[in-house]
């Protein structure tokens, strides 16, 4: 199987040789990416005052963080402050040839890797931003109309980057909602019902009208959803934080629905203790409850979760070796 066969084999359980791989620093990597690049007239604008870089985003909000931390910050002062200005916004203008050639530009030379679009946001996390979190979880309560008429016009950009993916023949499309805390979701099963079931019934179904694989990035505990989405079309959930779940529930789950897990070895358990052993342990726990529909990646802001390369690379020999031994068994 080359690096895509293997990609698709895990999204599908057909038995793949290995788990699927995107390690970064010239290891194996079975992706490769595409973006839609900028929307017309849009260029980021940076500067620093004190000990806090600013940046602008596509949407008009404002971002901080401190020189010395994360790598994305928070929202400092977001684009929407008052429904008023609802209206009026104008949403980022993409030229759809132009994404396209972006995209394309990106799977150039993927030769027979898994061509990955990248999206440049989704429904929850832009619309959040556009509102700033604790404004928009009121929202979600005190505004609804005002919430579902804002999320529409986002969703609105994304259909047509995903067009643009299908377009440009990528094989799959990569969003990020970090809609979960340590212990549960940010809001009520039933409130993402109302504000997100259709719409992203909506746009899974377009993914895969356009023959693209559904992948969700997700930070915390989300296990309240997980089927929901599952239903409405996702083929692979992007986890940090695998151990936040019961693994085994959640990888009888994912079996049920032939999707796949995409993971770093836990991020925020045993990445950050920098002990062998533990980390060691962790690669078999992945292997254990999802070989078959795994694909294993590095975190990519090492120094963000306080986790040094060596430690980082004591998990990708561990990944190999436990790929090697499966072959031999």
């Amino acid at each position: 199987m080359n690096s895509k066969e293997i990609i698709y084999a895990n999204l599908e359980h057909r038995n793949p040789v290995r788990p699927g791989l995107t390690f970064d620093n010239n290891r194996i990597d079975d992706m490769c990416w595409g973006g839609p690049g900028s929307p017309k007239g849009y260029t980021q604008k940076r500067w620093i005052e004190g000990q806090y870089e600013y940046y602008d985003d596509m949407w008009g909000n404002i971002w901080a963080r401190m020189i010395d931390g994360c790598a994305a910050g928070e929202i400092f002062k977001p684009a929407i402050e008052d429904w008023t200005q609802l209206k009026d916004y104008q949403i980022p203008q993409y030229d759809f040839d132009e994404m396209v050639k972006s995209m394309r530009q990106g799977f150039a030379e993927s030769g027979d890797k898994f061509k990955m679009a990248g999206m440049p946001g989704w429904v929850f996390a832009s619309s959040r931003y556009l509102r700033k979190m604790d404004i928009y979880l009121m929202d979600m309560l005190l505004y609804p109309e005002e919430l579902k008429q804002l999320h529409e016009k986002v969703a609105g950009v994304y259909e047509l980057v995903i067009r643009a993916a299908g377009e440009a023949k990528a094989e799959g499309i990569m969003f990020c909602e970090d809609m979960g805390t340590q212990n549960g979701l940010l809001f009520s099963p039933a409130l993402w019902r109302e504000y997100f079931g259709d719409l992203y019934c909506k746009l899974f179904g377009l993914a895969h009208e356009c023959g693209l694989k559904v992948f969700m990035h997700s930070c915390g505990q989300n296990r309240q959803i997980l089927e929901p989405l599952l239903q409405a079309g996702v083929d692979c959930f992007q986890f940090d934080q695998p151990t936040v779940y019961d693994m085994a529930d959640l990888a009888q789950l994912l079996k049920k629905y032939k999707a796949a897990l995409w993971s770093p070895i836990d991020i925020q358990k045993i990445m950050p203790t920098g002990d062998r052993q533990i980390i060691e342990k962790g690669v078999d726990d992945m292997f254990k409850h999802f070989e078959g529909g795994l694909i294993l990646t590095n975190y990519g802001d090492l120094k963000g979760i306080g986790v040094k390369e060596e430690w980082d690379n004591w998990a990708y020999q561990a990944i190999l070796r436990k790929i090697e031994d499966t072959k031999q068994a």
